[in-house]
């Protein structure tokens, strides 16, 4: 079956935007394909600096012939309904109309014939919409035609299209179509400098191989593949070794289109500063590599580039320019650093007093002697020294106000850390001033040390009692505030560091401080702030941290209805205990005994939900021994009075598989129950007191879990 080869030729296509743009172009033509009855075999997007191209393979020669029926109006429908449906469906008369018999009436049907189009004209109608509507996050006009309405607009200068179609065996034919003045044909062209010439293409095998020859890598994995290994074979042969960044390669791929690999280095001097500072400079001014010294692990006075040409003096020149740019880059950002040295941490804070953190929760100053407040006070629940934790918040934030986070904002923290070293502070303190920004994502470590540790988890909580307060809570996708991520960032470290702390009395605690504080500042900030408070909740944010948590275990391989069925006990809110009784929990149920019981705790629960709904009433109150008629039932009364002691026993000393296990000695009496009784006996007395015994299974489970909550 006949290929599809399209190719879009222009001016640089930003690096940040051609992946997503090749996966947009897939999309939208193997989507409209779909649509118009071509299914094909398969499909690949390419892009370079200054191409898009696509290639779609098995593609029909023709759209299959369409049949379908349209129903029209009733037998004896006025003349002004049935001309309309003559009009609508190209009928010349009634006559030619079938009828179809309906319980409502008989109806016209009329039978309509589309036949297929060769798929050559289907491509020539729709690539053009395709280029016109396609989705770039920024595009431009240009030349004479930008003024008129209409005219195209892409994300640069569009010079060229290539698109051809047919067989493997034929030479494939020019779709044609034009986009703004430019028709499509069979040209492209190579690389701009050593290849520049027009090339001439028939279908996607010999396009790739013909750009190749022009000194164009038209896949960027390859490109990626060429420049990784060359970087990792040169450093390697100079004793270096290279510090890889998955980012930064996808990043300088999609500047080249022929890749060539080369070193450059920088005055000794500049290695004074931080690793990361330097790396940040190189990296993020001129999309270079770092290089460490293999021996020592710390970074050389070397850099690796990326240039997209093959230079007749072997890129001399090249290394030269790059050299030229970053010295003053690495000397800006040295002086940076050693003016920042100058002034300690402590001093910078009280500019904190005019940064407004948010209007209703006051300035940054203020937020951090929240932060400090709860630092010292969760120190002692996760065993940090409380004066060091003070001080560990009460830095954490002042190096914001650094010129080299000014410069280079993703060192934020870090820096933090390298000026309390130089200024004297304790480690763990230093420490703190990185990590409390920790965890960032699923992906980043949590910190361990207990004071990072209490001041990271003074930062998060306190920012969400601080927009829970204020009622700016996340809603369906939005989360301007990151609050899903402070609340997982809790979770984690809490679980992580297997801590134990009351996150309910501390919500309750805090909020009620939170709202008092907010309502004595609203008169001075703006007036009427403090009226639009919304009273906020302790048990919604512990709930809105129970859904956090259910996205944490989900994602570990635990069921979410485990979770909910823990929540839902009341007064829940020692995270470290709900993981370990949920993992215990999960465990039970996977054995026999597990799914045994749980079938049996849900039948009682829906006979009992039956019934009380029938008689408007619960049935709760101990079962009367005396009108126990049957061993089942007696055995059943002992089990579940042995079992509700020995299981909330165990949950107390809060060993969770020991309470399952007393759990699973339910299962032999309850199913004997459910085999020999009959619940709903003739007597009302012996069915009240059979239904009180069931309620005595559901209220003895609740021990460890409302089972009612698990699903099936």
């Amino acid at each position: 079956m006949p290929d599809l080869l399209l190719e879009l030729f222009s001016e640089e296509i930003p690096a940040r935007m051609q992946a997503k743009a090749a996966d947009d172009l897939r999309r939208m033509v193997t989507d409209k394909l779909v649509a118009e009855g071509l299914v094909y075999e398969g499909a690949k997007a390419f892009a370079t600096p200054r191409r898009l191209a696509l290639t779609v393979h098995g593609i029909p020669a023709r759209q299959p012939d369409l049949k379908t029926e349209r129903r029209g109006p009733k037998m004896g429908a006025p003349d002004a309904a049935v001309q309309g449906f003559l009009k609508a469906t190209g009928l010349n008369s009634l006559e030619e109309a079938k009828i179809q018999r309906d319980p409502k009436g008989d109806f016209y049907i009329a039978l309509i014939e589309k036949p297929g189009r060769d798929a050559i004209d289907v491509l020539a109608e729709i690539l053009p919409v395709i280029i016109r509507t396609f989705p770039w996050p920024k595009s431009m006009r240009w030349g004479a035609r930008s003024g008129k309405p209409g005219s195209l607009s892409w994300v640069r200068p569009l010079h060229a299209i290539t698109a051809t179609f047919g067989p493997e065996t034929e030479e494939p034919d020019v779709v044609k179509f034009s986009v703004d003045g430019i028709e499509t044909g069979q040209t492209t062209y190579g690389h701009r400098f050593m290849a520049p010439a027009a090339i001439s293409v028939r279908r996607f095998e010999d396009y790739e191989a013909k750009l190749k020859a022009a000194k164009v890598i038209l896949d960027p994995q390859a490109r990626k593949d060429i420049i990784f290994a060359d970087a990792k074979e040169l450093t390697f042969a100079q004793g270096f070794e290279l510090v890889e960044d998955q980012v930064l390669l996808d990043e300088v791929s999609g500047l080249v289109e022929w890749p060539v690999v080369m070193m450059g280095s920088f005055e000794q001097e500049y290695l004074a500063i931080p690793e990361e500072v330097i790396r940040a400079t190189i990296r993020n001014n001129q999309k270079c590599f770092v290089v460490r010294d293999s021996k020592t692990g710390k970074l050389t006075n070397k850099f690796v580039l990326t240039a997209n040409i093959e230079a007749a003096d072997g890129g001399k020149t090249i290394v030269s320019g790059n050299e030229r740019v970053i010295r003053p880059r690495l000397s800006d950002a040295k002086f940076f650093y050693e003016t920042d040295l100058k002034t300690k941490l402590g001093d910078r804070l009280p500019k904190f007093e005019q940064i407004v953190f948010h209007e209703k929760l006051g300035t940054q100053a203020e937020r951090i002697k929240r932060i400090e407040r709860l630092a010292a006070e969760i120190a002692p629940l996760v065993g940090a020294d409380v004066a060091k934790a003070k001080r560990a918040a009460h830095l954490a934030k002042a190096d914001l106000l650094t010129e080299v986070v000014g410069e280079f904002p993703e060192v934020q923290g870090l820096m933090g850390k390298y000026y309390a070293l130089a200024q004297g502070e304790d480690a763990s303190v230093a420490a703190a001033c990185e990590e409390h920004y920790k965890p960032q994502g699923p992906t980043d470590r949590v910190p361990t040390d207990p004071v990072s540790v209490a001041v990271a988890l003074a930062d998060k909580v306190d920012t969400l009692v601080g927009f829970w307060a204020i009622d700016e809570k996340p809603t369906g996708s939005k989360d301007p505030y990151a609050l899903r991520r402070a609340a997982l960032g809790v979770i984690r470290i809490i679980s992580e560091n297997g801590l134990r702390i009351q996150l309910k009395s501390l919500f309750e605690r805090l909020l009620k401080q939170t709202g008092a504080d907010i309502a004595a500042r609203a008169p001075k900030i703006a007036p009427g702030i403090g009226k639009t408070v919304v009273g906020a909740d302790e048990n919604d944010l512990l709930a809105f941290f129970a859904d956090r948590l259910k996205v944490q275990l989900r994602e570990q391989g635990a069921r979410h209805d485990l979770v909910d069925a823990v929540f839902a006990l009341g007064g829940q809110d020692d995270l470290l205990m709900i993981v370990r009784r949920v993992e215990a929990l999960g465990k039970f149920l996977d054995s026999d005994d597990g799914k045994n019981l749980l079938a049996g705790i849900k039948r009682a629960s829906n006979i009992l939900g039956i019934e009380e709904k029938k008689d408007k009433r619960s049935f709760d109150g101990a079962p009367d021994a005396a009108l126990y008629g049957l061993d089942e039932e007696k055995a059943l009364a002992k089990a579940i009075g042995e079992v509700q002691a020995e299981a909330s026993a165990a949950v107390a000393r809060e060993d969770f598989a020991a309470a399952m296990s007393a759990m699973a000695k339910l299962r032999p009496p309850v199913d004997a129950f459910f085999e020999k009784v009959r619940v709903n006996d003739d007597d009302p007395k012996v069915r009240e007191n059979r239904l009180k015994l069931l309620n005595e299974i559901r209220s003895a489970t609740r021990a460890v879990a409302d089972f009612s909550k698990i699903q099936d």
